[in-house]
């Protein structure tokens, strides 16, 4: 939701011409995120990734920041030295990013392909003409973050079993 919250703000669409709505959206998602960890804790514990994981994520995550800054803006700039191509930059490089953290981190499954390889193919296609499709990016990638968590979900339930109440709630 945050990426899509932050493509209505920045189009000024509708009651996000408000700073403060978009203020209020983000405290919402907070809060929704805060439900939804709280939620994963109780019914399914917390994991955390070994130390050759996490390495692996923190390299993945510092190359994302130079090939977001540094390949959207060859992609798509108005710049001299652009290749100014017709495509989504934001859509193409969180595609590859995130490809590249799934294998990284979690090794890649069937869903992290399809999904991830469908947000890239979207955002290479030849069809960003005219003004910045940044916003469009926004949206397709977090659509594409959402679907990715329901099959990340289903992944952990087939994994680990179905949500189970907490011990000693009655």
């Amino acid at each position: 939701m945050l990426f899509i919250v932050s493509a209505l703000g920045n189009w000024a669409w509708g009651p996000f011409v408000h700073t403060w709505v978009f203020l209020l959206a983000l405290l919402l998602i907070a809060g929704a995120c805060a439900a939804v960890n709280r939620y994963y804790n109780e019914h399914y514990g917390r994991v955390t990734p070994s130390t050759r994981q996490q390495v692996r994520g923190a390299a993945v995550a510092i190359a994302g920041v130079f090939l977001v800054i540094g390949v959207s803006t060859l992609l798509r700039s108005r710049a001299d030295w652009s290749l100014d191509l017709p495509v989504n930059p934001i859509a193409v490089v969180f595609a590859v990013l995130m490809l590249a953290y799934s294998a990284a981190v979690t090794g890649l499954r069937p869903h992290h392909v399809v999904i991830w390889g469908s947000l890239f193919i979207a955002g290479a296609l030849p069809v960003s003409t005219g003004g910045d499709p940044s916003n469009v990016g926004l949206v397709m990638c977090g659509v594409a973050v959402m679907v990715n968590g329901v099959f990340d979900h289903l992944a952990l339930v087939r994994t680990f079993g179905p949500a189970t109440p907490s011990l000693g709630r009655g």
